[in-house]
């Protein structure tokens, strides 16, 4: 991995390293919102997606790049921008958001196989709003996804790892060491071939899950799960958020507390995954 684009992924979460929420942090949350629109913005002309739920409002930004066949259906490659409440939420998804910007400059030069939606949600730490909003508008208007991908902490390593349930130890092993990748029980077919060229990369450990996730809810705490609610064939790549991370929704949670060359290897795993698809 080069140590340019450790830099770049370092230039990006000095930026989006603050509390920013849309409750508490409504300025930082703007600070973020303008910083990503900006930087897509140097890419392609970006949409702003707003959405209302109640008595909440949000913005989702998206870029929608071409690929080398345009006539395929497109991959949706997301991530949070908003951040948990009294945090600077590194890993909490400044890593995720980093690591998608970093994608759609690589995508705008290196045109993916297929389209590729790029999309900064807001308000999943209030309930996944942003992605819900979006999801149920693609599925109003038929709108065809190959594949969602949620990038939710990307970038924390630890020398030992949780599990929701214990036996998963002796499968994935005791260190943190790995990126996952978690399915709907449809992407099965495609998480082979993920896990073997995002592995080239990163250790990668995949793992399908039955009816949405419903029995393993921490399995569903991010935006794929609007996705997999809907019958879209989704997918969460996570460090494994708390069950790895101890600094989780803290004030903890700092760039200093990061594995940048982790991050920079996950962010090219990704790159080659989908690639394949």
């Amino acid at each position: 991995m080069s140590a340019a684009r450790r830099q770049r992924l370092l230039v990006h979460l000095e930026v989006l390293a603050r509390p920013r929420h849309a409750r508490w942090d409504a300025l930082g949350l703007l600070a973020v919102r303008a910083y990503i629109r900006d930087r897509l913005g140097a890419l392609g002309p970006v949409e702003e997606h707003r959405f209302r739920s109640g008595i909440d409002e949000g913005t989702n930004l998206i870029l929608r790049l071409p690929g080398r066949q345009n006539g395929l259906a497109p991959l949706l490659v997301a991530a949070h921008y908003d951040g948990p409440l009294n945090s600077p939420g590194a890993d909490d998804n400044a890593t995720g958001v980093a690591a998608l910007l970093e994608l759609a400059e690589r995508w705008v030069c290196q045109p993916s196989r297929r389209p590729v939606w790029l999309v900064a949600f807001d308000q999943e730490e209030w309930g996944m709003l942003g992605s819900a909003a979006l999801a149920a508008d693609l599925k109003a208007a038929c709108q065809r996804l190959k594949l969602m991908v949620s990038l939710e902490m990307l970038g924390y390593t630890a020398p030992q790892q949780r599990y929701p349930i214990a036996a998963m130890r002796a499968l994935y092993g005791e260190r943190g060491d790995f990126i996952a990748v978690v399915g709907n029980t449809t992407t099965a077919p495609l998480l082979p071939g993920l896990a073997r060229r995002m592995g080239r990369h990163v250790p990668t450990r995949v793992l399908p899950v039955p009816n949405r996730g419903r029995a393993l809810p921490d399995l569903r705490r991010s935006d794929h799960s609007p996705f997999w609610d809907l019958g879209y064939d989704a997918l969460l790549i996570t460090d494994t958020s708390f069950l790895r991370n101890p600094h989780y929704h803290r004030p903890s949670d700092t760039i200093e507390s990061l594995d940048l060359p982790f991050l920079a290897a996950v962010t090219e795993a990704v790159a080659a995954g989908l690639e394949g698809l």
